[in-house]
């Protein structure tokens, strides 16, 4: 392996550990960490904090480090944002995971792969390790992975060059909604009003606990593709009450298993978005319905009661 890999860290020694463990196996010859700082009205956060970041003393491989750790709260917005630019300062481009981010092996040479092969192409903002098409049998093919509008950033890789274009304020927002271009994007009016809403809620948020949303419309703005396996190359494990955002453990899109891609790859032909498979991941992604989340909710519970295979 030769991608410098970027990981971000917080108070979580138990998933942070077994993101090590899934580094060992590639073992990357460069690794950034980027750590936040506790929160000073979190009893015992710091110690937490310091326990979490003496896992990456543990790396035994040889392997330069790279250490970005802030000593106050900047938050999970503000945090990984400021993180991110600091790797893409310093290399061209970087497979990039999350403290419960735990990834297939293959997850890396699928990276490394497609950080080559679309490298120049300014079509491709990012490499993707999640697919969330469950149920929907429209999106298949026979390709490795297809084209979509939607970046899912729990494990994925980028380069400088698409990385320039974000912004963190978002500070084109007001003129950008106002376009025909806004309007007519996503092809689908609720689809805009949805992400209208977000946007608004972001660019006049005082105090910004999200990251990836600027990054998704930055993207936008450029015209830009997340390219997509087509399979699940990274779990999710950190769905738990002591998460942030992913606090749902009835969530169908937590610890999703990780496979294996196969290889060679087999590149679509064409660098188009793939539809059905964005319609179905906004649905069932990002505005989830109420009869959807009791549906798995219902799921779930039953499968408590289900003998494991």
């Amino acid at each position: 392996m030769q991608t410098p890999v970027a990981l971000i860290i917080f108070n979580r020694k138990d998933t942070t550990e077994k993101v090590i463990e899934a580094l060992r196996q590639v073992k990357p010859p460069k690794l950034f960490v980027i750590a936040d700082g506790p929160r000073p009205d979190q009893p015992g956060e710091a110690e937490k904090c310091a326990a979490t970041r003496a896992v990456v003393d543990q790396v035994d491989w040889e392997c330069e480090i790279f250490k970005n750790y802030s000593d106050i709260n900047l938050g999970c917005g503000v945090r990984p944002a400021t993180g991110i630019s600091w790797v893409f300062d310093q290399v061209e481009e970087a497979i990039i995971l999350e403290d419960d981010c735990l990834p297939h092996p293959t997850f890396f040479q699928f990276c490394e792969e497609l950080l080559e092969k679309y490298r120049d192409d300014k079509r491709i903002m990012q490499i993707a390790a999640n697919n969330f098409q469950f149920s929907n049998k429209y999106w298949q093919s026979d390709c490795s992975y297809y084209f979509s509008r939607y970046c899912v950033n729990w494990g994925w890789a980028s380069w400088r060059r698409a990385w320039q274009y974000y912004d963190f304020n978002i500070k084109s927002w007001p003129e950008i909604k106002e376009t025909i271009w806004w309007k007519t994007w996503l092809g689908n009016q609720k689809h805009t009003k949805y992400w209208t809403k977000k946007f608004d809620e972001l660019y006049n948020s005082p105090k910004n606990d999200i990251w990836d949303y600027q990054w998704l419309l930055s993207c936008w703005i450029q015209n830009g593709l997340s390219i997509t396996p087509n399979i699940n190359l990274v779990s999710n494990i950190g769905f738990n009450e002591a998460a942030t955002h992913t606090i749902s453990e009835v969530s169908k899109h937590g610890n999703v298993p990780a496979k294996a891609m196969n290889f060679p790859l087999k590149h679509p032909a064409f660098v188009i978005s793939n539809v059905e498979a964005d319609n179905f991941l906004q649905n069932t992604f990002h505005n989830l319905t109420v009869p959807m989340r009791i549906k798995w909710k219902i799921e779930r519970s039953i499968g408590k009661f289900l003998p494991k295979k």
